[in-house]
This record gives structure tokens, sequence and C-alpha cells, in this order.
């Protein structure tokens, strides 16, 4: 059955829906990551002098200019691991929009709800983010202990967080803070297991970027699954 969830969410991944949010997820991130990575050759280039001394060797002016421009690949280079959780945090304000399109697709007679306020998404978005990274960083522990079980650790511990995370995103709309808090412990065997599902693809660059929008699709037919 959740595989059945998962078919009907890769089904509509071609809607214009999904991609304005995946599109708007990948162009604020790339938006913020070439600011940073500006400002951060900008901030170097102040604080490194424009010349100085050295013995033997006399005045050198051109320092400061390298530096500026050898932190563009390391930037470019770091880009690579921040592109994948950035970009998920920014596609996670707008997953409203895949769960407004998935129940207009499929479950057209659902009575509207109000959309999540900005704020409180970001807040959301933030809590989750955080969490995310910390787990994470507390599991390398299991993964130092455990090397041959670390994809498992990776998929059980994140498919336990986005899980919880998607399941609580798609209930709250319709059941309230309580009841999102009640179906996930009525069915929580199945939302790890469908969590679990969305995590085995997180270590495949650029389908990566893809699991915030399906994975809540996927969840979206989960939760009117079980409900009924």
């Amino acid at each position: 059955m959740i595989f059945s969830d998962f078919v009907k969410a890769l089904g509509q991944i071609g809607d214009g829906r999904f991609l304005k949010v995946l599109l708007t997820g990948v162009g604020l991130t790339l938006a913020l990551l070439f600011a940073f990575t500006v400002a951060f050759a900008w901030t170097v280039g102040l604080v490194v002098p424009d010349s100085f001394s050295l013995p033997w060797i006399g005045e050198i002016t051109w320092i400061d200019n390298v530096l500026s421009w050898a932190v563009v690949p390391v930037m470019l280079g770091a880009s690579v691991f921040l592109m994948v959780p950035v970009a998920s945090a920014f596609t996670g304000l707008f997953l409203d929009q895949v769960v407004d399109a998935v129940e207009a697709e499929h479950y057209p007679n659902q009575p509207a709800v109000s959309p999540l306020p900005l704020g409180e998404a970001l807040t959301e978005s933030a809590k989750f983010l955080g969490v995310l990274i910390a787990v994470n960083i507390a599991a390398l522990v299991l993964y130092v202990i455990f090397p041959p079980f670390a994809p498992l650790i990776f998929w059980g511990v994140n498919g336990l967080l986005l899980g919880r995370e998607y399941a609580t995103l798609v209930a709250q709309r319709r059941l309230g803070t309580a009841g999102a808090r009640e179906f996930r412990k009525r069915n929580g065997w199945q939302i790890w297991m469908a969590g679990t599902l969305m995590a085995i693809p997180l270590t495949i660059p650029f389908v990566n970027l893809l699991i915030p929008i399906l994975g809540v699709a996927s969840f979206t037919h989960l939760f009117h699954r079980l409900s009924r």
C-alpha cells in the first residue's frame, strides 16, 4: 500500500505545480549560495591587506586578489554539500502547494483548508532542518561504530525524521496539531516505513532534490488512505 502511494505521487511528478515548487526552491538556493560566495570573497578581500613586505622578498601586492579568487572554487565545492539541505529547506516553504495539487487531482471533494501562515511555515521549516542536521551529526557516531550498517542507520534515522515531518505537515492541515500527533501515534509503523522509502533516494545526487515534493505527495495519499 505504501508503494502504491509513492507510485501515485510519481505519476504526478510532471504536474506544473510540482515543477513550480521544485524550481522555486532550487532557484532560491542558487541565489543564496551565489550571494554568500560573493559576500565571502568580498570579506576576504576586505580583511587581507592590499600589500605587505616579507624579508628577502620585498613588498607583495597581489595576495588579496589571489585569496579572493581562491574562495570561489572552495565555495563551489561546499555548495555541492549545501545544495540539498538548503534546497530542501526552501522547498519546504511551498510544500502546501504540493498537497493542494495532489488533493485537487485525486481528492477533489475534500473541503478547502487554510494555508499555513508564512511565519509559521518558516519556523517549522527551520526547526525541521535543525533537527535533521543535529540527528545526522549524532548518527555519525553510529556510522563509525557500525560501519557495515551505516546505510541502514542512515535510512532508518532519516526515514523516522522525514516520516514524522511529512505526516505532520499533511495531517495538521485537516486535523490540527493534536489530531496530527494522534494520527502519527496511530500509524507510526507505516509512517516510518514510508519515510524510509523517501530516505533511500537521498543518497542519489539531483534525485534527492525531488524528495521533499515526492515525499509530501506520497504522504498526502497515505493520509487519505489511512483516514478512510
